[in-house]
This record gives structure tokens, sequence and C-alpha cells, in this order.
């Protein structure tokens, strides 16, 4: 399902001419140390961006291509996990951004970022430790009111009396440690790896029929995680009604059947066939150098 149709980012004209517009006092004033992103794609000669179900940018470290995807987020109104660098040009700059829709885009549409995907982990990463915490405290629980000396029979107040209840509870039902803590704390997700945490944090964000911008999503991921995310946006987008505009330099993803790639570090940025981008062709060449060692 295509939402969003063709974004068209500010020319170099209309760059300049909002510099040079007399009423424009913001762009007079020298007390600013940015004016980001006004200037990152003045002389890039940026295309009207053309979409299909899926889009990718693909380009180096520093090419532009997160900003490209944080530039439509904000004109579109997207959701969006996590913060991200902007200025007090930015909100003048995402003004002078066209856009033409083929259909109304869901409420439900956000863009996902790498450092979204990072906080999350590292939420898990703190509920995990207030489990360990906990678990500790019940195993504690269990010895000092399980034990044989324990006295529930001496009530000297509301305190004592829910000790009395838990103490009972636990010799009524004759319930094993393992047990015990099975009832009282939740499961714990530690199981999972950081990378599987990543990829499960995807697979929960991303909904039935909506607008997908994620940024370099493999940066939290494994190769075999990354190849699993691949076959689920396929799936998104062959069965659910999804459409997705990706940031990436990662060949797994950028092998996404059906992707509409632009090579962002071209001038100007390019269409390609995944297999023509230099980035896959570094792999390419360093495993074919390599070949002897894989029999």
């Amino acid at each position: 399902m295509i939402y969003l149709q063709s974004f068209r980012m500010p020319t170099q004209d209309a760059e300049e001419n909002y510099f040079l517009n007399p009423g424009n006092f913001r762009a007079k004033q020298t007390c600013y140390t940015t004016r980001y992103p006004f200037g990152l794609f003045r002389y890039r000669e940026l295309p009207e961006f053309n979409f299909t179900d899926i889009t990718i940018f693909c380009g180096n470290n520093g090419s532009g291509k997160s900003s490209i995807l944080n530039v439509i987020a904000e004109k579109l109104e997207l959701e969006r996990n996590a913060p991200f660098n902007r200025s007090d040009f930015f909100e003048d700059y995402v003004g002078l951004c066209r856009y033409q829709l083929n259909k109304t885009i869901p409420k439900e549409s956000k863009i996902i970022t790498s450092d979204g995907v990072f906080e999350k982990v590292l939420d898990i990463r703190r509920i995990n430790d207030g489990i360990d915490s906990k678990r500790s405290d019940l195993i504690d629980e269990y010895i000092e009111e399980n034990s044989p000396y324990a006295e529930p029979n001496l009530l000297n107040g509301l305190d004592d009396y829910d000790r009395w209840k838990r103490v009972n509870n636990i010799r009524n039902k004759n319930r094993s440690q393992s047990r015990f803590l099975k009832e009282n704390l939740m499961r714990n997700i530690q199981e999972r790896s950081n990378g599987e945490s990543a990829l499960a944090y995807f697979v929960d964000s991303i909904q039935e029929n909506a607008l997908y911008l994620l940024d370099e999503p493999e940066n939290s991921l494994s190769p075999q995680n990354q190849l699993q995310l691949k076959y689920f946006i396929e799936d998104s987008v062959r069965n659910f009604g999804c459409q997705f505009i990706v940031s990436t330099h990662s060949p797994f993803l950028l092998s996404l059947k059906g992707a509409h790639i632009y090579d962002i570090d071209e001038t100007p940025p390019s269409e390609k066939k995944w297999t023509e981008l230099d980035c896959v062709k570094v792999y390419h060449d360093f495993f074919m150098e390599q070949s002897d060692k894989f029999n």
C-alpha cells in the first residue's frame, strides 16, 4: 500500500530565497552556530523522491539519509520514539518541503530510529535489574517465612497480620521455591539478548495498514536478525498493507524484494539496484578475496 507518493526537499533557489527574504529576521541574525538542515543538501541537486511500497535511502555515514527521514517525518507529523538533533531553523526548512499523498496517512504511522531502539533496550535492562533485585528479595522472603522457626501466630499489629497471611499462604499451599517465584514475579525478559529485544521491538511497533520510516534499523541487529527483519518487512507489505521508507547500508535490508533504492552518495542521488551500490560491492569483494577460506 502506498500512502506517501512523493516528497520534495527545498531546492537551492528556495534556500537562497529564504535567506534573501527581507522580512526573514531570523535568517539575518548572527547568534546562531548552525542553520541545520539548511545548507546540508544545497548543492546536492536532490530530486523529487518518488515512493513505492518499499523505498530505501542508501548512503555512507554523514550522507544525510537520516536527516531526510527526519525531515519527512516532521513534515508528515509522524509519531516518533526518540528525540533528534534539530536547530531553530528546522521548522522553517520543513515548511519549504512539499509532498503528495496517494492515500491518507494512517494515524498509527511513525518513524522508528536507532536511538529509540537503543533506549528501548536500555529500558529492558533497567527492568531486568529490577526483576533480579525483586527475585532476590522474594527468595529471602521465602526462606524466612517458610522456615520452621517462623512464628506466624504472634500478632502485634497490621504488619504482623500481613506477614502471617503470607507465611500461612506458603505453608498451606506447600509450594516449592520455584512455584513461589513464578506466582510472585513477572516473566523475566532477560532471556532475550539485546538484539532479540530490538527485533521484538520492531515487530511490536509495526502494525497493519500504516507508513513506517526506519532509520538504520540494522544498528542494533545481528546479521541473522537483520534477515528476520527483512522477511518481516516484506510480509508486512505483502499481507498487511504497510509502506516502508528505510535509511540503511545493510546489504540484508538493501536486498528487500521490490525495494526502490536511492543512492544518496551521488550528486544528484540516483536510482540503483542493490547489487550496484558501493557498500554492497565492498562486502562482495571482501568475501570473494577470502573465498578460499570458506572451503
